[in-house]
């Protein structure tokens, strides 16, 4: 039980100490009162809603119940004082000892200090990457990469039982491109000249797959149509691609516990019994799309489509989940897809790119008819990454060949560095990766900042023991105001961990490891101006040990900050 989840036990037992006295009703709703930091430190270390959530129902004033929970919370011995500020907010101080026995959990929790059951007997679906399997992983693909794997961290770090999954897009006429694009890899590797048109792809990473497919096959598909070998060479080249983007990923340490195929989704008939089930309950009819806005195409004309009511959902149309040639749309084999992860899941998270933001209204729709809105679902999107190098554009493209790949990012940078950078932004927002400055030693690089954090914390440990300084025991009474305020500061993190999960937002947790760091560095540089504030000091080893302790706490809540986030906390900066 963390100190905020223990002061949210402390509020129930002062409410049902009202209820007993008669000042408030029995049965209040009571999920909406909260304890929490107030905005303003000033203010406190805890403030409460309870008054202004509670008075409107209890059919009283909010200030005059707010001085009656203030009198039950100033009995608890951890209580220092207690206050009641405008209508009816209670603001709480605690007493310094308080602190100073959070600063000894966080040891003794250790790793798991953070920690939470909030998710438990839920098992949740993250989907992520899900790039299509025509080629290797590039930097388009890594911050939803990132995000995706730093977030089924998180969920499993409250408790959830979390499900990584792959979808594989491989029933889309972009597969039947790869395979002619490695068919010509096949006749080269034969020993045929060849050139590459525009639409397929030029990449030379295909020329590996031409050269194993002339390996099995020899010239037997040299001059032979389309039909006998399109299939074959598809899935192959697909199961290479596979091979390769898994690979990749590895590099950045994300490894899927499912790869899903669409092909294989399809064969099994799941849009059909998708489909089925849903004209069962009046959510497909058979129906005609309006002609499309503006000017109309020389070429258009009605055609009868199954049509999914997504309208009824917020959409602003209804969407069809086939196309006039009887091929399930991308969003008909979508919504079978979501089916599906649905029969074995109690939530469902895509991690998406941002291109896709036009799909999400019609998606979320679709899962929540499919399971009777008892599924939350929810769609992520990311914007893509712009690379820079020394503040000048980095060109790539895909289909050209020339596009940076993952790989060439993490062998340049490191594993580490692309995880933290592809954090330190919220997952919708734009974001530049400029390899200047990803490596860069400054404040402005949060990277390099934290992990200077963990390093001088490293650094004190071996400094003191190379100065003979022993700690059986540590006086933590010694440590003074501003050095509690850093374990205020370190108190949050397991109410931060819990509110990113709730959120689905990992990025929370490298923005408070910042500001960690930032407070740690603070403190450490008072040091500098005031020789006393140093956190080893040779004529005062009590003082000390006090403040190695307070240091390897804050050590610890780093590296199990920078767990959740999949990075590895330096020792020492070079």
């Amino acid at each position: 039980m963390t100190l905020y989840t223990r002061f949210a036990a402390h509020m129930n037992l002062a409410l049902d100490a009202l209820v007993l006295a008669g000042d408030l009703p029995a049965g209040l709703e009571r999920r909406a009162v909260t304890v929490e930091p107030p905005r303003d430190p000033s203010h406190g270390d805890l403030a409460t809603n309870a008054a202004m959530v509670l008075a409107k129902p209890a059919g009283t004033n909010p200030r005059a119940l707010a001085e009656k929970i203030a009198a039950e919370l100033e009995k608890l011995p951890e209580v220092a004082s207690v206050s009641v500020a405008g209508p009816g907010f209670i603001n709480m101080s605690l007493t310094d000892d308080t602190w100073r026995a959070e600063l000894g959990e966080i040891l003794k929790a250790g790793e798991n200090y953070g920690r939470s059951t909030i998710g438990s007997g839920l098992t949740v679906n993250v989907e992520y990457v899900s790039a299509n399997p025509t080629g290797p992983m590039h930097m388009g693909h890594c911050r939803g990469a990132v995000v995706g794997d730093a977030l089924a961290s998180l969920l499993e770090y409250v408790g959830h039982k979390v499900v990584r999954e792959y979808y594989v897009n491989d029933a889309g006429g972009q597969v039947d491109v790869l395979a002619r694009s490695a068919h010509l890899r096949y006749r080269e590797a034969l020993g045929e000249t060849v050139e590459i048109p525009e639409g397929l792809y030029p990449g030379d990473y295909l020329k590996p797959v031409g050269q194993q497919l002339a390996a099995e096959y020899g010239d037997k598909y040299v001059g032979a149509p389309e039909s006998e070998w399109l299939a074959q060479f598809r899935k192959e080249a697909v199961a290479a691609m596979l091979v390769m983007i898994k690979a990749d990923l590895a590099l950045l340490g994300i490894h899927h516990d499912l790869f899903s195929s669409e092909a294989e989704l399809q064969a099994e008939g799941k849009p059909e019994a998708a489909e089925k089930w849903l004209r069962e309950h009046d959510l497909v009819y058979d129906g005609v799309l309006e002609a499309p806005k503006g000017e109309t195409p020389e070429d258009w004309e009605p055609v009868e489509l199954p049509l999914f009511r997504s309208t009824q959902f917020g959409d602003d149309q209804d969407r069809p989940i086939k196309k006039s040639n009887g091929q399930w749309t991308y969003f008909g084999a979508d919504l079978a897809y979501h089916f599906q992860k649905a029969q074995s899941a109690d939530q469902l998270i895509d991690i998406w790119g941002a291109d896709h933001a036009g799909t999400v209204k019609r998606i979320v729709a679709a899962v929540q008819a499919l399971t009777g809105g008892k599924t939350r679902f929810d769609v992520k999107l990311v914007q893509m990454v712009r690379l820079l190098r020394n503040g000048d554009p980095v060109k790539m493209s895909k289909r050209s060949g020339n596009f940076v790949t993952l790989a060439d990012v993490v062998q340049e940078v490191g594993k580490d560095v692309v995880r933290f950078t592809m954090l330190t932004r919220k997952s919708d927002a734009q974001m530049d990766f400029d390899f200047a400055k990803v490596v860069e030693a400054s404040k402005d690089n949060p990277v390099f900042y934290v992990n200077y954090a963990h390093a001088r914390i490293a650094s004190l440990q071996r400094k003191a023991a190379e100065a003979g300084i022993a700690c059986p025991s540590s006086d933590l009474s010694l440590l003074d105001t501003e050095e509690l305020g850093l374990v205020k500061l370190a108190a949050q993190f397991p109410r931060v961990v819990e509110g990113a999960a709730a959120a689905r937002e990992p990025h929370r947790i490298a923005f408070y490891l910042y500001d960690l760091s930032a407070a740690f560095h603070s403190q450490w540089n008072a040091g500098n101006d005031d020789p006393q504030r140093r956190f080893l000091l040779a004529d005062n080893p009590a003082l000390t040990c006090a403040r190695l302790f307070l240091a390897r706490a804050i050590g610890q809540i780093i590296r199990n900050g920078l767990g959740l986030m999949g990075v590895e906390a330096v020792q020492e900066m070079h």
